[in-house]
């Protein structure tokens, strides 16, 4: 099985950032614990009235936290007659623009799963690197050394269609009854398809998401990405049970391939395609399932506009997501989930409204904490977090992997306050290009390839 980059090396920006992470937190949680609180009357109509504010969100956090532990005893048990013995065919779809870093290491990876009915279709879209050339490379060795009776590997070549155009050259010459598609920056763990394929036992099921793990977690950028994905991915457990999940990340998604192609693939207008094929089957009244055993690892942007651009182009694609399927919301219509409809995605669309007002909200926040000296609010924050998270990585299926984050859970806040920031910005931006009319294009970052590299 290969298991590329999990072995955790220390690093001194890790370090460092630990630390003044922890001091800050530690600091605040003295305040609370020693300061004397100075009631104020002017200050409690804002606390009143951000209570309310926040009240639909708590709503909904509450609801997942509460759920989602339960998600290993209740999984086993749903859909247990449709729990029998399969291998359907599997075809493993790899867009790549510019990937000649890691992309070698991405296929032996799903290669190395050793699934028996196994197909990977490697999509190159106009790269202007080397990308055409290791692959092509690769694939002829490939053949020569493991002869006919090996998984097929193909590589299809088409020019500048963006990551959705190139899914659909790859979902025209796919052979699979499942479509499987992952990123060209990612490797897969050795049972990863295994444990997505078993899902589609159940007929009524359409799509299964993967587990995504951030891989690049040395520095203090990649651990924090690595918090966040371990953190939002839990709570798709509840989306999960409740039958919810409306997003289906493109670096780990599976699809059945007769119902993809029934809905005409991909769209090729719409740059976060694999928000919208989710969104898609959930309006046509399909079941979506996340798998939190298929892991799939990661190579999370290692600088900070990589990560402003990743995060622009899914808040640009989810906003235009939600608009296409306005009619989703408070939805009455059968076939339509009711949590998902009246909880999930009206809570989605209210919390980017909070994210917009948030730098005022948290002004007047600090503001009334400081003049008050209240700091228990805040604190009672930081150590609920703290708590959750903690539970949250020592029963992630890869608990061992994510154990360097047990340090940074103390001060996760601040974690979340960093990634506000950037989504903060992203939605500024994203509101921008809309009123502007303008569009983003398939956009990537320089690789390091912490997977290793590429044939040369």
């Amino acid at each position: 099985m290969l298991m590329g980059g999990t072995r955790f090396q220390i690093s001194m920006p890790y370090v460092v950032a630990i630390f003044f992470f922890n001091a800050l937190t530690a600091f605040v949680l003295y305040l609370a614990l020693f300061t004397k609180y100075k009631p104020t009357d002017s200050f409690i109509e804002f606390r009143f009235i951000t209570l309310i504010l926040f009240a639909p969100l708590l709503i909904k956090y509450a609801i997942h936290v509460l759920l989602a532990p339960w998600h290993p005893f209740i999984e086993s048990r749903r859909d247990r007659k449709h729990r029998h013995i399969t291998t359907p065919s599997v075809s493993v779809l790899i867009p790549a623009k510019n990937e000649e870093v890691g992309i070698i290491t991405t296929i032996t990876s799903v290669l190395q799963t050793r699934y028996p009915k196994l197909e990977i279709v490697v999509i190159n879209d106009g790269s202007t690197d080397r990308t055409h050339e290791v692959v092509n490379r690769f694939i002829r060795n490939y053949k020569t050394k493991n002869g006919a009776g090996s998984s097929r590997v193909l590589y299809k070549s088409v020019k500048n269609r963006g990551k959705a155009g190139a899914l659909n050259a790859g979902l025209a010459v796919a052979s699979g009854e499942i479509i499987i598609t992952i990123d060209a920056d990612s490797v897969m763990d050795g049972r990863a398809i295994e444990k997505i394929v078993k899902h589609f036992s159940n007929p009524r099921v359409a799509s299964v998401a993967g587990n995504v793990v951030i891989g690049n977690r040395t520095r203090p950028l990649g651990f924090i990405q690595q918090l966040e994905y371990v953190y939002g991915f839990y709570l798709k457990r509840t989306d999960d049970l409740l039958n919810a999940v409306y997003i289906v990340g493109g670096a780990a998604a599976a699809y059945r391939a007769s119902v993809i192609k029934k809905l005409g693939g991909f769209d090729e207008t719409i740059i976060t395609e694999d928000i919208e094929i989710s969104t898609r089957l959930q309006d046509h009244g399909y079941l979506v399932r996340y798998a939190p055993d298929a892991i799939v690892y990661t190579e999370g942007p290692s600088d900070f506009q990589g990560l402003a651009r990743q995060r622009l182009r899914w808040k640009y694609g989810r906003l235009l997501t939600f608009y296409k399927y306005r009619h989703l919301f408070f939805s009455l219509q059968q076939r339509h989930n009711r949590y998902l409809s009246f909880i999930v995605l009206p809570i989605a669309l209210f919390a980017e409204i909070l994210l917009f007002l948030e730098v005022f909200l948290l002004l007047i926040f600090i503001i009334c904490t400081v003049y008050t000296n209240d700091f228990v609010p805040l604190a009672f924050v930081i150590v609920f977090l703290g708590v959750v998270i903690t539970l949250q990585i020592i029963t992630d299926p890869i608990a061992k992997y994510h154990k360097n984050l047990l340090l940074l859970a103390p001060a996760a806040w601040i974690v979340f306050y960093i990634i506000d920031y950037v989504e903060y910005r992203a939605l500024i931006s994203s509101i921008r290009l809309i009123l502007k009319k303008q569009k983003l294009t398939w956009q990537s970052w320089t690789r390091s390839g912490v997977f290793g590299k590429s044939a040369s």
